[in-house]
């Protein structure tokens, strides 16, 4: 179920911005560098971590579990990181530091 939410999610999330662009952070000093501190390797993980979730899928999928075992032990935190930095991103450039 997390697989279907998770991929509707992303096919949303490409469309809007596909429709839309990009949006700036406004210059905000320190508040900026945070910003971009938790933005840069929530996208080098987000990036990184489809082929893991798909292998992860492929192998539970087709009864490969101690190989689904051990690489879930690392798609799960990484899937876990990006999901929550996803969400501050979202509070911190569209809700907390608007101008």
């Amino acid at each position: 179920m997390a697989l279907i939410f998770s991929t509707i999610f992303l096919i949303g999330y490409l469309v809007h911005h596909y429709n839309h662009g990009s949006t700036t952070f406004p210059d905000l000093g320190w508040i900026k560098t945070l910003y971009l501190i938790i933005l840069i390797p929530h996208i080098i993980l987000a990036a990184v971590m489809v082929p893991m979730i798909i292998m992860t899928f492929v192998y539970a999928f087709t009864g490969k579990l101690e190989k689904h075992k051990k690489i879930a032990r690392i798609t799960f935190p990484i899937w876990l990181y990006v999901s929550v930095t996803g969400v501050i991103i979202y509070l911190m450039l569209y809700q907390l530091f608007t101008v």
